[in-house]
């Protein structure tokens, strides 16, 4: 059950940051589903990739599929020995299907740390998004990454990427992209990738029924139901409901994974945002599967506290991850 903390403290710069990023998807957000990308651009800052190192990270982009827009940007620390092999995390932004890119500005300071403090090789997707794109463009394109991933020849890249420590992550949307491109990939014989584990940042589950969650925290920052619904809405065909399996995993829809070789699961929840019982749900569906699964929970976390370097649990987070990624990376 939900537990609401008493007082959710942000300073005077985050407050002004959410509220910015709550107006600008509310203006571009249109009552019949779809998005003003014009409005929306305003509100999302992009930063472009730098092979000049920038915090000790370069960046480059690298297109898959230009028809689709698919492509992604690699992170690469520049204070390894270039003879040191990295693991590899490949991340999905959120947004909830239909914002931001890989591109976004808060994206590109996230993957950016995570490459430099995780020491890894980050490579942040970018998929398609709703409502132009439907379910299920966006797994499509999560799995059509990792294929593409898994043949490239990186030889030419500044760091020495090692394949058979990979995990996939997201944040939001981006985790519940995550979980089904992980659960798409056990079924799949890749030549090089092996996925070590799956880091879950606050992921976007939902379903028909309102948690507790959902109904208590109103007024938190980003998430209300009111912008959820909208956003599964957006996002899948007409016919479907929010008990499909790729909206409430666990739910009555659910798709058994009991007997499929499911990677150790790093699930960060926090305790403002009105998805978390969702996401518990989710903790406690793979528990019953017989998977692994580690459980993060932050009490004043609001979803999407990692886009914001100046939250507290910020550091906390990489920290967890890296711990994660070290640990599952001695694992053969």
């Amino acid at each position: 059950m939900a537990e609401t903390p008493r007082t959710l403290r942000l300073s005077l710069k985050t407050r002004f940051l959410l509220a910015a990023h709550s107006f600008g998807i509310r203006a571009a957000s249109r009552s019949d589903h779809t998005v003003n990308r014009s409005v929306l651009n305003m509100f999302d800052p992009k930063a472009a990739a730098s092979a000049k190192p920038i915090d000790g990270v370069s960046s480059f982009d690298n297109t898959i599929d230009p028809t689709r827009n698919l492509w992604f940007r690699l992170y690469a620390p520049t204070s390894t020995a270039t003879t040191d092999s990295l693991p590899v995390i490949i991340f999905f932004h959120g947004g909830g299907f239909a914002f931001m890119a890989a591109n976004s500005k808060s994206f590109d300071v996230l993957c950016r740390r995570l490459a430099r403090e995780i020491n890894a090789v980050v490579i942040s997707i970018n998929y398609r998004l709703a409502p132009e794109y439907k379910y299920p463009c966006q797994y499509e394109d999560g799995f059509d990454a990792l294929k593409y991933i898994d043949g490239m020849a990186f030889e030419n890249f500044p760091a020495k990427l090692d394949l058979g420590r990979c995990f996939i992550a997201g944040d939001s949307a981006g985790g519940n992209l995550a979980h089904h491109v992980v659960l798409k990939a056990c079924e799949h014989t890749f030549s090089n990738i092996k996925i070590k584990g799956l880091i879950a940042m606050q992921p976007f589950f939902g379903g028909e029924e309102r948690t507790e969650s959902e109904i208590k925290l109103v007024g938190v920052p980003l998430i209300s139901v009111e912008r959820t619904d909208w956003m599964w809405k957006a996002f899948l065909p007409e016919g479907l409901d929010r008990n499909h399996s790729v909206v409430n995993v666990f739910g009555p829809n659910a798709v058994d994974i009991s007997g499929v070789k499911f990677p150790a699961t790093l699930l960060f929840v926090g305790g403002f945002d009105p998805l978390q019982d969702w996401q518990k749900r989710y903790h406690e569906g793979l528990k019953k599967s017989g998977k692994e699964v580690h459980l993060v929970e932050y009490p004043n976390a609001f979803h999407g506290f990692y886009c914001l370097p100046e939250s507290p649990e910020f550091s906390l987070l990489i920290s967890e991850v890296k711990s994660f990624v070290q640990k599952q990376s001695s694992l053969t």
